[in-house]
């Protein structure tokens, strides 16, 4: 499914602990965002038929529509002079914003 680098899971967890509510990172994918399709993000509980992904008690909930377009992907956390924050890491897209949140998938991921 995907990985969770040690320093995304306790990114994770330092802001799971700070909010007081959620279990873990929902990360979905949608249609949207400048390159076609959208990265989305919010700290949530596991709902139903969600897979779960867990490293070092950081949990990610993943639903099946989006499992595939996340299939070899990994979440990363960055803190530098561009700003911090979660990122996928996603050898599927063919192209990303700048801003990193939405890609375009390669058209062998396609088919």
């Amino acid at each position: 499914m995907i990985k969770i680098t040690d320093d995304a899971a306790q990114a994770l967890l330092d802001l799971i602990a700070s909010k007081g509510s959620g279990e873990g990172l929902r990360l979905s994918v949608e249609k949207g965002g400048c390159a076609g399709l959208q990265y989305i993000m919010d700290i949530d509980v596991q709902g139903e038929g969600q897979n779960v992904i867990e490293h070092l008690g950081a949990k990610v909930f993943i639903d099946q529509d989006s499992a595939n377009f996340l299939a070899g992907c990994t979440l990363d956390y960055e803190d530098g002079l561009a700003g911090a924050g979660f990122r996928i890491r996603n050898p599927r897209a063919a192209r990303s914003c700048g801003c990193g949140t939405s890609f375009e998938e390669t058209a062998t991921a396609k088919s």
